[in-house]
């Protein structure tokens, strides 16, 4: 008899943190947001809303955590 594979499990702290886009790219946000923000300029605050692409070197880590998120043959990070 056939023996059914158990499921991978997403971890969740990786699925809060980054996200995947429709052709499998993974955006990461940047850290720091919240630290001393007052005294921060306006143009430093609003760039910590932007979205970046996640390193090549991490990608593959970060593709085990979130093993039903990542589209398989996505497309390359832009150089």
């Amino acid at each position: 008899m056939h023996k059914p594979r158990t499921k991978l499990k997403t971890h969740k702290g990786a699925a809060k943190r980054f996200h995947i886009t429709g052709t499998g790219k993974l955006l990461r946000r940047k850290g720091h947001i919240t630290h001393l923000r007052r005294t921060k300029p306006a143009k430093v605050k609003r760039a910590y809303s932007d979205k970046l692409p996640v390193h090549p070197a991490d990608k593959e880590r970060i593709t085990r955590l979130l093993p039903y998120g990542v589209k398989k043959g996505g497309t390359s990070f832009p150089k």
